[in-house]
């Protein structure tokens, strides 16, 4: 084989390789858009696009092959959307999570008093309370702590197996049933995350109401709102301490319908 034939041949396993890792990026470049924490403006977008360079780069030898440029036509288009409506759906099944302690953040807050404490929320890129932000950043903490950084990764090749890229789209009738039954269940654990808290609070409220009906020389509505905040802070620190199961729990329903998007 002469130089000239070796250089074509190389030159053709160098453009294979770069469209590999360009294919690839697709669905992790959506899913990083779309996830929380790094999808969010706190995370400037050359670090997503290097993020999603990096894992390109280390997992497209370990996938299956991706389909033969032929050129940029109607079948191109629709797997370039093919693969960011899969990345930005995984993405979004485990923002809901985070959803979910935001939710339990701003229902603890209503009930101890904290729901007046608003400032921007960076991460969310919107105004919301601190205890909201609290449980945001707290979700995060555990994520990194219970290795979903590597959950994700394995999420990303099972997703290329399942459904490698040049392949139709899953029934969409199955994604449309994991959707809406998935953000109910994320409802209900923001909501049964935060019952202790708001049962312990309605408690205190309902006796200080009771208090100024029987007694009311002694002005306990004064009273009530330190109180409250006291009570509340003393219960948020204890609820931290026995976060951890539950929201790995919620974690581990996040990746699991995130990885039904792809089945």
């Amino acid at each position: 084989m002469d130089a000239a034939t070796q250089m074509v041949i190389d030159g053709q396993r160098a453009f294979a390789m770069i469209g590999a890792v360009l294919w690839t990026m697709l669905r992790i470049g959506a899913l990083l858009m779309a996830m929380p924490l790094i999808g969010t403006r706190a995370v400037p977008v050359r670090i997503r696009v290097l993020l999603a360079a990096t894992l390109a780069l280390a997992l497209a030898p370990l996938l299956p092959p991706v389909p033969d440029w032929n050129g940029f036509d109607a079948a191109v288009v629709l797997s370039v959307a093919r693969e960011l409506a899969v990345g930005a759906s995984m993405g979004f099944m485990l923002k809901l999570i985070f959803e979910a302690g935001a939710l339990t953040g701003e229902l603890i807050s209503q009930g101890t008093g904290l729901s007046f404490a608003q400032m921007t929320d960076p991460l969310r890129g919107t105004s919301s309370g601190v205890v909201s932000q609290w449980f945001y950043i707290g979700f995060g903490l555990l994520f990194f702590a219970a290795n979903g950084h590597l959950a994700l990764v394995q999420l990303l090749v099972d997703s290329y197996r399942a459904l490698p890229v040049g392949t139709a789209l899953p029934d969409l009738h199955a994604f449309a049933e994991i959707a809406p039954t998935f953000f109910l269940q994320v409802l209900r654990s923001g909501l049964l995350l935060a019952l202790p808290v708001m049962v312990a609070m309605l408690a205190v409220n309902l006796a200080f109401g009771v208090l100024a009906k029987a007694a009311p020389a002694l002005n306990p509505i004064q009273l009530g709102l330190p109180v409250a905040l006291l009570l509340g802070l003393f219960l948020l620190a204890m609820l931290s301490s026995e976060i951890g199961p539950p929201v790995q729990r919620m974690f581990d329903a996040a990746f699991d319908a995130a990885r039904q998007v792809t089945m």
